[in-house]
């Protein structure tokens, strides 16, 4: 479909109120401070005006962008609704089809992962050990390349996420199929919760605090989402109070705050804690773990 806007057709169409949209169909949407709320299924969209901002895909835009991605039409499509020449309807985007979820083969030889953990890493034996007895964590071998496994597992010891690191290089990648709210954790029978955005900073941490770790649950979200710790949370009652320990980087000191705020506004007490350095396997290797900022929420 070819439509010959004007320059200022396409500009009124850009700047129309996002919200005001949502709510004429019908939508739910909430009011956050000077901000909306609107949820993509799961996962929330920020809304100012013609401003969106999808808060876990890390992508916004204008109002044109907005009809675009979430009703699905083309930019012509897109500029006729916004100016009051057509009817849509939002939708949120179904899950693609997927092929089920295999863990990768183990590999019976632990050497070269255990020596990378431990050796590169400066991971503890003894807390390795834990999570390789439980099956946690285990060495497969692709081509000759020995790979770290990290088994996420829903609440019933069922594997549901896997996440491979490699032993050599900055080879790392999700299974197929892995399922983000299950993404690799450590449930204890305390009341605190550490979020982190990877396996091996999540095992930092405890290396740190070693003291009666096991009591604490941990979750690793294998990236930024907070999918992994809703699920856990949801999973455990008992969990009264999130401590977020995302990297010491504009990405994860911005996540922080918003992961803290959706713990806040659900009830959690919640609290910050950042790395002195970049992230908590280098306060580790560097032993400057004991002077992270801690920033209480």
């Amino acid at each position: 479909m070819y439509i010959d806007f004007s320059t200022s057709e396409i500009a009124r169409a850009a700047d129309m109120d996002i919200a005001e949209l949502l709510m004429a169909e019908g939508e739910a949407v909430r009011k956050e401070g000077s901000w909306y709320a609107w949820m993509d299924g799961t996962e929330k969209v920020s809304i100012k005006g013609n401003t969106w901002f999808h808060q876990y895909e890390r992508k916004g835009g204008n109002a044109i962008d907005f009809v675009k991605r979430f009703m699905n039409k083309t930019f012509p499509e897109a500029v006729q609704y916004l100016l009051g020449n057509g009817v849509g309807q939002l939708v949120t985007h179904s899950p693609k089809t997927k092929s089920p979820f295999v863990l990768p083969p183990k590999d019976k030889y632990m050497t070269a992962v255990r020596n990378y953990l431990e050796s590169v890493r400066g991971i503890y034996p003894d807390i390795l050990q834990t999570f390789t007895d439980r099956g946690l964590i285990y060495s497969t071998e692709n081509n000759g390349y020995h790979n770290a496994v990290f088994v996420g597992t829903d609440k019933d010891g069922t594997p549901r996420h896997a996440h491979i690191r490699g032993t050599t290089g900055q080879f790392k990648m999700n299974i197929e199929s892995s399922d983000d709210r299950f993404a690799f954790h450590w449930i204890g029978m305390g009341e605190k919760i550490y979020v982190f955005e990877a396996p091996i900073d999540m095992l930092s941490y405890i290396c740190l605090h070693s003291e009666n770790w096991q009591e604490n649950s941990y979750v690793a979200a294998c990236g930024v989402s907070d999918k992994a710790l809703m699920q856990c949370l949801k999973d455990n009652p008992h969990i009264t109070k999130g401590v977020v320990c995302l990297d010491n980087d504009e990405k994860g000191l911005q996540f922080d705050r918003i992961i803290a705020d959706r713990l806040k506004e659900q009830g959690y007490d919640c609290e910050i804690m950042i790395p002195t350095c970049k992230d908590w396997n280098e306060d580790l290797i560097t032993s400057e773990g004991e002077e992270q900022c801690n920033l209480s929420m």
